[in-house]
């Protein structure tokens, strides 16, 4: 795909679905409780883990923020009705040390939610284009898999501002959200469609814009247009 993005492919966002890793279509997932599932999440080991915990990965470069720019718009209806989880603590560090403890955390975390939520896009959710909330009756599209993930990691522990939730366009050129962990090893990524977490360069997506470590603006992370939604799947 080129930079400049065609009209079609901006329509094509509004109306894609990203599946999740876990293929769970038919499987009926029962209301989800956040406090219940965190504690289930952090307790998570042996055959949950998808990738060797106990191995660290190789420091990488980080991904190169080139200015600000504007949030996406369901962001912001997300932040006034959640105004808690929005806001930037700059007391905290901008990048969490990657312990084996905390990558063991990062790992069982991505693997629960992505087990444990059934994928619907928000069109068929809610009746909306793109909207970004918990999944807390067990369904839900790409950016709220991420949003549960930021969260059950911030209650154990790990800095909300290292945790940056991030647009990206996807191998078929689809708007998609994941979920960027700031490590003082690089910049992982936490994704609904993969049960390992990449590095952000080897997940072949183009990355547009992240949330801002200092403030309300989100940081722009490349040149290429930025897609109207991110309801995937």
């Amino acid at each position: 795909m080129g930079r400049k993005l065609q009209i079609d492919t901006v329509k094509q966002w509004m109306r894609t679905t990203c599946t999740s890793a876990q293929g769970l279509a038919g499987r009926k997932i029962p209301f989800i409780d956040i406090a219940v599932m965190a504690g289930a999440v952090l307790l998570a080991s042996g055959p949950v883990l998808a990738q060797p915990a106990n191995v660290l990965p190789t420091a990488f470069a980080a991904a190169q923020v080139s200015g600000e720019t504007r949030p996406v718009p369901a962001w912001l209806r997300f932040c006034e009705a959640q105004p808690s989880e929005c806001q930037v603590d700059t007391a905290e560090p901008e990048t969490v040390k990657l312990t084996r403890q905390v990558w063991q955390q990062m790992i069982a975390v991505n693997a629960k939610v992505n087990g444990s939520i059934r994928p619907l896009t928000d069109d068929d959710h809610w009746g909306v284009a793109d909207s970004w909330g918990y999944p807390t009756d067990g369904y839900g599209d790409c950016e709220d898999y991420q949003l549960l993930k930021r969260k059950l990691l911030a209650e154990g522990g790990l800095p909300r501002r290292a945790m940056r939730m991030t647009v990206v366009i996807d191998e078929k050129g689809e708007g998609h959200a994941v979920l960027m962990i700031r490590t003082d090893r690089g910049d992982f990524i936490l994704d609904n469609k993969s049960s390992s977490i990449l590095p952000w360069y080897q997940t072949g997506y183009i990355f547009v814009k992240r949330e801002g470590q200092d403030g309300s603006t989100w940081a722009s992370l490349g040149g290429v247009m930025s897609p109207t939604t991110t309801a995937n799947r």
